[in-house]
């Protein structure tokens, strides 16, 4: 498998399974939230109103949150227009960022892999990380 390949969804799934300490529940649609030690880092979120298709109005169906490690870094991929991440109100505050499931193929899954492990580090136990980094 070639690491500069589009993203896809089934990707997401198996990065995330693959880091240590995590678990999946399921939110009350059956939607895949990733936990390390009971904290969140990356969830396939159920339309809500305050992410929408800009040309229909409809609830997005699609939304996938990533924890990012700091509003730095959430900026640096919501701004950059060369990226499918994006942002909502709601989210203002929060450490994450927000792209459709639909758009991963729009990065590579080199990107996305960075991705997940950058929201699994976010929100890791300062001990898991170190182990984590240390292997």
């Amino acid at each position: 498998m070639t690491a500069d390949r589009p993203a896809r969804v089934e990707d997401v799934h198996e990065l995330a399974l693959a880091l240590p300490h995590v678990t999946v529940v399921r939110g009350g649609r059956g939607n895949a939230v990733y936990q390390v030690g009971g904290r969140s880092f990356v969830f396939f979120r159920t339309p809500r109103p305050d992410a929408v298709d800009t040309r229909t109005g409809e609830r997005l169906p699609d939304v996938i949150v990533f924890w990012v490690e700091s509003e730095a870094d959430k900026l640096a991929l919501v701004q950059d227009p060369t990226t499918p991440f994006f942002t909502t109100p709601h989210f203002d505050g929060h450490d994450s960022v927000l792209v459709q499931a639909g758009r991963l193929g729009e990065i590579t899954r080199q990107e996305l892999a960075e991705l997940v492990e950058d929201a699994w580090l976010a929100q890791a136990s300062a001990r898991r990380r170190a182990a984590w980094l240390a292997e």
